[in-house]
């Protein structure tokens, strides 16, 4: 397993949930971490923590839809540490009116702009960087949805999932060759607070026994301390105990 001691790692959504373990767990690790939301204070908040800790964080308030500003924020990060090593593509939404009945187009755009245009935002970003130092690694923060239709999760958020899937596999195949890789990781259940989007309110029972947020951060930092030659395609993650959402179960 390499050090990740000084090296570069840009994460979205970093304000909360998935993103914020991540950013404290990679910084514990070595990393410099540039925290990117569209929310200021919870990335101020985590900086802090990371900083009393004595870790090294940097904020980059963003909207991952504006594509101008996600090479904005890779091209300041290339500027003040000359490269960058990982990104965790994690920004992501989704809306309580879910399902084709209810769903309205302003939304469906809203999951496909937010979740898919917005990890290829920050993907393309960091690509030219990477290329040029013939290594680099992306985290694509996708979910079981992306795997397996489910009306739970609904028909805009399983699009927008499944589409970063295939810009993940895209990537594999077409940069290779520049040492980049990339791994996209599928967790069902997540307690984080995009849960409480969900039509039905999830009790505390069931929040009790599925994924936490530093589950996925500790995925992330097992695929950042692999060695380059070593590509992990994709991460498919569930819950022991709950097992409700897994195809062709009764």
């Amino acid at each position: 397993m390499q050090s990740l001691e000084g090296k570069i790692a840009w994460i979205t959504g970093a304000g909360t949930g998935i993103g914020e373990a991540t950013a404290e767990t990679l910084a514990a690790a070595g990393m410099v971490v540039v925290l990117s939301g569209r929310r200021k204070a919870p990335l101020d908040a985590v900086a802090g923590r990371i900083a009393a800790a004595g870790g090294k964080a940097e904020v980059a308030v963003l909207d991952v839809v504006d594509g101008d500003a996600c090479q904005a924020v890779a091209d300041g990060i290339v500027a003040r540490h000359g490269r960058i090593d990982l990104l965790f593509a994690n920004a992501g939404v989704n809306v309580t009116d879910r399902t084709l009945d209810v769903l309205k187009r302003a939304d469906f755009k809203l999951l496909v702009d937010v979740n898919l245009t917005g990890a290829y935002n920050t993907v393309s970003a960091v690509l030219p960087a990477m290329r040029k130092q013939q290594d680099g690694l992306i985290v694509n923060l996708c979910s079981w949805a992306g795997r397996y239709v489910g009306k739970g999760a609904g028909v805009a958020y399983c699009a927008s999932k499944h589409g970063m899937l295939v810009l993940n596999e895209s990537l594999n195949q077409e940069e290779c060759g520049n040492g980049i890789r990339a791994t996209a990781i599928c967790p069902a259940d997540v307690d984080t607070p995009i849960l409480d989007k969900r039509p039905v309110k999830v009790s505390q029972a069931t929040r009790d026994v599925i994924l936490k947020p530093q589950d996925l951060a500790d995925a992330v930092l097992y695929v950042a301390k692999l060695p380059p030659r070593v590509c992990i395609n994709e991460i498919l993650i569930s819950p022991t105990k709950n097992k409700t959402y897994l195809p062709n179960l009764p």
